[in-house]
């Protein structure tokens, strides 16, 4: 499938969807080894592999080994199917083989980071800068799923390579970084207007944050006038909620706006 282009690629993957469906039906009980192999010999070596990607895709690693295994129980013999250790609460991501690969030098290009941290593009971060992007986005009181927000990254991508590296750094028995939001900061006159300034000309809460050392929260708060009411700037004017008028006053005549105000026409004359 590495000839194929991304698109090549996918079409292939959806194309195989059905056999994986298939496969999952007859393992599941509708068929036996021979059906599955007469399934697998009428594929290309290409389609095998697409069908190894989709069929991974449908198994959720993060749901206990017993529940994905829970439908192998006993043959008609009686006799357990699965090993006994295979119905424990351990996610399927636990099964997984670790990663061998050793770390990354210590070395971390802070103009990287900071280029991280601020949402653009960053290519080939090493695993030592992808940490020390990450701490300073907690210590700025992001969460990870927050860090996947700015990276613009699927759901939990932050979290699963922090837990692979927190593994690697175990296993080398190196203490893994904290990932703690840093104490409170207090923040100087002349930041607290420059943050109200900078959002009233638009810059977004999470640039500021970034760029004051703060959490998004702190930002609205401040913007707000919540916090440091004390300080001048531009406070943040509170969102409007428009209120319609009822359904009964508008449809039944009680109002000037009513359907029966606007056509009197339309009146039931008694």
């Amino acid at each position: 499938m590495s000839a194929m282009s991304p698109e090549q690629r996918g079409d292939l993957a959806e194309r195989m969807l059905p056999e994986a469906a298939n496969l999952a039906v007859l393992v599941h009980g509708d068929g036996g080894p021979e059906d599955v192999a007469q399934v697998l010999a009428g594929l290309s070596a290409a389609e095998k592999d697409a069908l190894i990607v989709v069929l991974a895709g449908l198994v959720d690693p993060e749901q206990p080994v017993g529940r994905a295994l829970g439908w192998l129980d006993f043959n008609e013999h009686g006799s357990l199917t699965v090993p006994a250790s295979w119905s424990e609460d351990r996610k399927v991501r636990d099964l997984a083989p670790d990663d061998d690969t050793d770390l990354d030098e210590d070395f971390v290009d802070q103009v990287a980071v900071a280029k991280f941290i601020k949402g653009f593009r960053v290519d080939n971060l090493t695993d030592a800068e992808f940490l020390e992007a990450v701490k300073q986005c907690v210590a700025k009181g992001l969460t990870l799923a927050d860090v996947d927000q700015l990276r613009r990254w699927p759901r939990k991508t932050t979290e699963n390579r922090v837990n692979r590296l927190r593994k690697q750094w175990q296993r080398s028995g190196r203490v893994f970084p904290s990932l703690k939001p840093a104490s409170v900061v207090v923040l100087t006159e002349e930041q607290v207007i420059a943050i109200r300034v900078r959002a009233h000309e638009g810059a977004t809460d999470l640039s500021l944050a970034m760029s004051f050392n703060v959490s998004q929260k702190t930002v609205g708060e401040i913007c707000r006038g919540r916090r440091y009411p004390q300080y001048g700037g531009p406070i943040r004017a509170p969102k409007k909620v428009q209120h319609l008028p009822g359904a009964r006053r508008a449809m039944c005549g009680h109002g000037d706006m009513s359907l029966v105000a606007r056509n009197p026409s339309e009146r039931k004359v008694a």
